[in-house]
Order: structure tokens, then C-alpha cells, then sequence
């Protein structure tokens, strides 16, 4: 019986799931949004938040746990570091989901994941290509 637990198991085992979390939440935290499919998105979400409230502790214990659930160790500097300092006067719900629509191939409902207060520069867009005025013929 499944009493009291609320997580999704994605259908996956447990391992995968376990690897699949921890990868998403290293994303995450390097890249401060990522897009995924809602389900992922809503079991993410309680990962990465306490998460982001051991990084806010700071002790060297919290460190250690972040590092036995996080494989990548840069990813935990950052977590203690930069978005520590950012969720700092946030008592909890650092995270915001909003929903995307469906994807075309298979219509599952897509998410964005944030951390809210971890300032993400935008993605550089195209730039447009400038003709410059001495290229062209001159006219009389």
C-alpha cells in the first residue's frame, strides 16, 4: 500500500528515477530554467526546494548531503553560493512552474521550471543582418 507517499514515479524504477531527478535538478541549478514535460516538472519541484534550503543552511553537513544527492560537485559551489544568496529572503517556493502547452509529437502537456529569485540572462536571439550604406551603388 502506497500510504503517505506522494511522489510520482514517472514509470520509472526507482533507481532511474533517482538519476533522472538529480540530473534535471543540476540543470536546473546551472542553467536556472529548463523545459520539461509537467509531470517532471511537479516531482522536480520538491527535489530542487530542499535542495535550495541546504544550500541556504550552509554548514558543512548540508554541503555534504547536497553532494551525495547531486553528482556534479560545481553544481552544489553554485548551489551554496549564487543561489543561496539570491533565495536568501525567501521562507520557501523558490521554484515556479508554468505551463507550456502540449509538444507536437506526442501531445504531452510541457513545462518551464524556474528558480524565482536567479536572475537568467535570456538566450541571445538572432541577430539581423546589417547592409552598410558604402556596399551599395551610388546612385547620381
Amino acid at each position: 500500500m502506497r500510504h503517505g507517499v506522494k511522489k510520482a514515479k514517472l514509470q520509472r524504477k526507482a533507481s532511474h528515477r533517482k538519476s533522472l531527478l538529480a540530473n534535471q535538478a543540476c540543470s536546473l541549478i546551472s542553467h536556472g530554467r529548463i523545459t520539461t514535460t509537467l509531470a517532471k516538472a511537479k516531482a522536480l519541484r520538491p527535489y530542487v526546494e530542499k535542495l535550495i534550503t541546504l544550500g541556504k543552511n550552509g554548514s558543512l553537513h548540508a554541503r555534504r548531503q547536497a553532494l551525495a544527492t547531486l553528482p556534479q560537485p560545481k553544481v552544489v559551489a553554485k548551489l551554496f553560493g549564487e543561489v543561496a544568496t539570491a533565495t536568501a529572503s525567501r521562507q520557501g517556493g523558490y521554484t515556479r512552474i508554468v505551463k507550456l502547452g502540449q509538444r507536437k509529437t506526442d501531445s504531452a502537456p510541457m513545462a518551464l521550471i524556474e528558480i524565482i529569485d536567479l536572475h537568467v540572462a535570456p538566450a541571445p536571439a538572432a541577430e539581423p543582418v546589417a547592409t552598410s550604406t558604402s556596399e551599395a551603388p551610388a546612385e547620381a
